[in-house]
């Protein structure tokens, strides 16, 4: 696994650098170095808080590229620069300062298979007559064309399409998704559905039920093309 580190402060990368080990993390220090970097690499870890560059903006052109997932690194406590981050599209938010090997578990459940890919089916499954979603190669498709989904919106569409219909609970969607148990507001949810009714543009209709999560509905003409 091979990581990109965003990084200038010198502390935080060697903490990072020590910790990971085979040396297969590329580091570089401001945004774009980051946007100008090859690759390959499976997961960006991008510090929000650069000192010559916009990182909010680093961030907004890595999730629109697609591809690795994007792990922010910022102030602990500061509230404003995570629900950023989950609105431009980050994969994980950790606060700093904080104990590599919370950064490195987080790594590897971002880099986990999306849960689809677990269960592959046939081949692509058709909700209505407009989507499509291939699990086994965790790509979707709108009209024949693919949408670039981050590894968050993925897991969440295929969870709601697990049960077409089904009210999927804030609370399930938050521990299949952000694998977290957590009971309060989180509007993360609400965020990543309204990104994927941008994206999936009317294809289908993800439906919010108040207080108690999100369904996916497929458009009642469309019912008869529906994966079985």
């Amino acid at each position: 696994m091979r990581l990109l580190l965003v990084e200038d402060d010198e502390t935080v990368a060697e903490s990072l650098l020590r910790a990971v080990p085979g040396g297969s993390v590329d580091r570089v220090t401001t945004g774009a170095a980051a946007l100008a970097h090859p690759g390959p690499y499976d997961v960006v870890l991008l510090d929000l808080d650069l000192s010559d560059d916009d990182g909010s903006a680093v961030l907004r052109e890595l999730v629109r590229r697609g591809g690795a997932p994007v792990i922010v690194l910022c102030a602990r406590g500061d509230h404003a620069a995570r629900q950023l981050a989950h609105q431009l599209g980050a994969d994980d938010y950790v606060g700093k300062p904080f104990e590599a090997s919370e950064v490195l578990a987080r790594i590897r459940a971002v880099v986990r298979l999306p849960r689809a890919l677990r269960q592959p089916g046939d081949g692509p499954e058709r909700h209505g007559t407009r989507l499509t979603i291939d699990r086994a190669t965790a790509r979707v498709h709108v009209d024949g064309e693919e949408v670039t989904l981050s590894l968050k919106e993925y897991d969440f569409l295929v969870c709601l399409a697990d049960a077409p219909a089904t009210v999927r609970t804030r609370r399930l969607l938050l521990k299949e998704v952000w694998r977290t148990d957590w009971h309060g507001p989180a509007t993360e949810l609400d965020v990543c559905a309204a990104r994927l009714r941008h994206k999936l543009a009317g294809a289908v209709t993800i439906e919010s039920v108040r207080d108690v999560g999100f369904r996916l509905m497929v458009p009642e003409g469309d019912l008869s093309e529906s994966a079985d």
